[in-house]
Parts: C-alpha cells; structure tokens; sequence
C-alpha cells in the first residue's frame, strides 16, 4: 500500500498545474539546478561547388569551368583572367538552373578569378572569390586555326570551307565536334579531312546563289592529341555571289559561260598539249591575278627540256590547281583557240576575252572541263567537287 500510495503521488506530481493555470514546462533538472531554454534553429551556410576547385594549380586549358551552390543557390558568377599584357580579359557564361558554365575553355599560363554570389535558404547573401592558375604552354603545344574564305568577303558557288592548322591535328575527331558551318538558306553538308592540317566543309551540292554563311571554329582549349591544344577560336562570316560556272570542252575548244543558270557567252579556247593535258573535272577559281610573268620552271621544266619556253608576260590569269593550271590571256594562240590544244596545260584564249571572263568570274566561281583523259586529283587546288557525297562524307572524322 505505500508503495501503491508513493506512485499515486508520483502521477499526480506529473500532472500538476502552476499557479496561472496553464501547463507547466517539464524538466529533468535535478532539484537545485536551472534549465537552458532551446537552441535557436540555425541555416545551414551555404558551400560553393567549382570546378576547377579554389587555389588550383597547372590546371589543363581544355577545363570548363563551372560553378553551384550547395545549401543554396547561386545567383551571380564572373569569371575573368588577367593577359600576359596585364589586361583583364572577363569570359562569357551562361547561369542556369543554379548552375554557371563557362562559355569558353581556358588560356594556358595565367591566373583566373571566379567571383561569386549566393543565397541561404533565409535569403541571406553569401559571396566568395576563388582563383586558380593554368598551365603554361608553350606555341608548339597549341595549334594556330585559320579560315578561308575571310570574313565579309564573297565567293563564288563552288568554294568550300577551308580550315587549316599550323600543326597536325591528331584526334580529329576533338576537333571537328567544335567546327561548325550554318548557312541561310540551309544547305546540308560534310567536313572532309584532306590532311592533318587541313579540313574542307562543302554542301551536297553547288552552294546557291545569295546564301549567307556562318564558319564557327570553337578551337580554343580543345585537345588536338599529341599532348596538343586550339590555340584559338575563329569564325567567319561571307557571301555567296551569283553563280557563274565555265564549262569548258577541250575536244572542241570552246568555253561556255553561264550565269545564274544563263548562257551568256562562248569564248574560243586552248588546252595543253600531248605531254601537257590539262585536267578534266570540277576546278574552281583560287586566285585572281593582272600582270603576272609565267615562267617555265614552276611546272617542273628547266632550259634544255622539251617544252622549256622564256618567261611570258600574261595581263590576266586565274588560277584553278596548285600543280600550275590558269585560265589566262594567250595573245600568241589565238590562231589555235578554237581549234587545237597547244598550250602547257593552261587554258588559253584572246586578251578581248581573258580580260571580259576576269571580269565576269571571282574567286570561288566553278570551272567544268572535259574532254581529255587525265583527271583532277583531290587536294590539287579546291577540287573537292570531283568526289561523290559518299566519298566526300566518309572523309569525316565523326
């Protein structure tokens, strides 16, 4: 029973009231001690998230770099590096989902600040400001990019993309992900590579007249293989002109001339001779030249060789090959053009008529020849239309 009466005071103790009627706060003190009231309820701080981590050294110039926020969320970033020249050069990005990205990889030997700013889940603003350092590359480590046609310039329609690099370019596959061609009208089309230093974009077909094109070569910082990297990125914007095309028939010596799917002119010619035939196939215009001297040697012939002649004054000549082909000006064959081929594999017509074509054609526009045996051989100048779409796409790295 006493046991009985103790736990009866005992409940009763636990359920007693205070002197104002509510609820007394329960507490385990021992008698003689002072409770602590509660914990105020703290905000996690915020923990910024970066790639490359703050303070990092020798890092690759192929990192992108990107920055979050854990325990909150990221509303502001700026990247920036100072040049070699002690220049602050700020870098583009895009932020997005809490999630800031870089728009462009890295430059190798210099230091970089990432600023950045975020909120608690209070709302409370948190910033912090991180560095890092890339490593030093020297010019044999990166690969120069170059893009033909220029930028503002206008072409004809036979032209392609051209990209070269100063170095080769072993994944090629690295780099071609990065080299972008978009063009108004749409044209569909393939890279090809020629070489490791050098890389031709053209659409299926002739580019149409008009078209306005966008080259976009996002290189910077991409590897090349070989312990190699972009040195640079570079686009280029140009023009496709109206559509000239010469088609040229060496079996009966006559060129024919149209414009923007127009016949406009026929022009008595002369191709090369036996020993000198001039390539059949798909040329296109590489350059444009008054007053130039053709001389014998850049074809290979020296004094004593049949076929050997004297330098030649020539007021207007177009190239089409590497190898030394020219439409150009022959006053000394007019008697031939028209009927015989008796040139060193150029083709050749009157001063009246060199002058008007030179006139009418520009770089790019397209040379069509037939009627010999001997063909256009791919990387001879832009030759690229002289092989199948099949053919041109399998020379894509992807």
């Amino acid at each position: 029973m006493a046991v009985l009466a103790m736990l009866g005071v005992t409940a009763c103790n636990a359920t007693a009231t205070a002197d104002n009627g509510k609820p007394a706060s329960s507490s385990s003190s021992a008698p003689g001690e002072t409770s602590s009231p509660a914990p105020t309820p703290t905000t996690d701080p915020v923990v910024f998230k970066t790639t490359p981590a703050d303070e990092s050294e020798d890092v690759s110039v192929d990192t992108r770099v990107t920055a979050s926020a854990e325990k909150g969320t990221l509303k502001k970033a700026s990247l920036s590096y100072k040049s070699k020249k002690g220049n602050r050069i700020p870098v583009d990005g895009t932020l997005d989902g809490g999630r800031w990205t870089a728009g462009d990889l890295l430059e190798p030997g210099v230091k970089y600040t990432l600023a950045l700013e975020a909120e608690d889940a209070d709302g409370k603003t948190t910033e912090s400001t991180q560095t890092f350092r890339t490593s030093n590359l020297t010019l044999d480590d990166q690969v120069y990019v170059a893009i033909s046609p220029r930028d503002g310039g206008t072409v004809g329609i036979g032209m392609p993309v051209v990209v070269r690099f100063d170095l080769p370019v072993v994944d090629k596959a690295s780099f071609e992900k990065h080299m972008k061609v978009t063009s108004t009208p749409a044209q569909a089309g393939s890279w090809y590579w020629l070489s490791s230093r050098e890389a031709h974009w053209r659409p299926k077909t002739y580019w149409k007249a008009g078209t306005k094109v966008h080259v976009e070569a996002d290189l910077n910082g991409v590897p090349a293989g070989g312990n190699r990297y972009g040195q640079m990125s570079r686009t280029s914007d140009f023009t496709i002109g109206r559509a000239v095309v010469a088609k040229v028939n060496l079996k009966t010596d006559q060129m024919d001339v149209f414009i923007n799917g127009k016949w406009v002119k026929r022009i008595p010619v002369t191709g090369g001779r036996d020993g000198f035939t001039t390539r059949s196939g798909v040329k296109v215009i590489m350059d444009k030249q008054t007053n130039i001297t053709m001389r014998a040697e850049t074809i290979g012939l020296k004094k004593g060789d049949t076929g050997y002649y004297e330098d030649t004054p020539v007021k207007y000549a177009m190239r089409v090959t590497n190898s030394g082909e020219f439409l150009h000006t022959a006053p000394w064959s007019v008697a031939d053009q028209g009927h015989r081929n008796v040139s060193h594999g150029c083709t050749g017509m009157s001063d009246a008529n060199g002058k008007w074509l030179y006139g009418q054609m520009q770089i790019g526009d397209v040379v069509e020849t037939t009627g010999t045996n001997r063909p256009m051989t791919m990387g001879n100048g832009y030759s690229d239309w002289n092989l199948s779409w099949a053919r041109w796409t399998s020379g894509s790295a992807l």
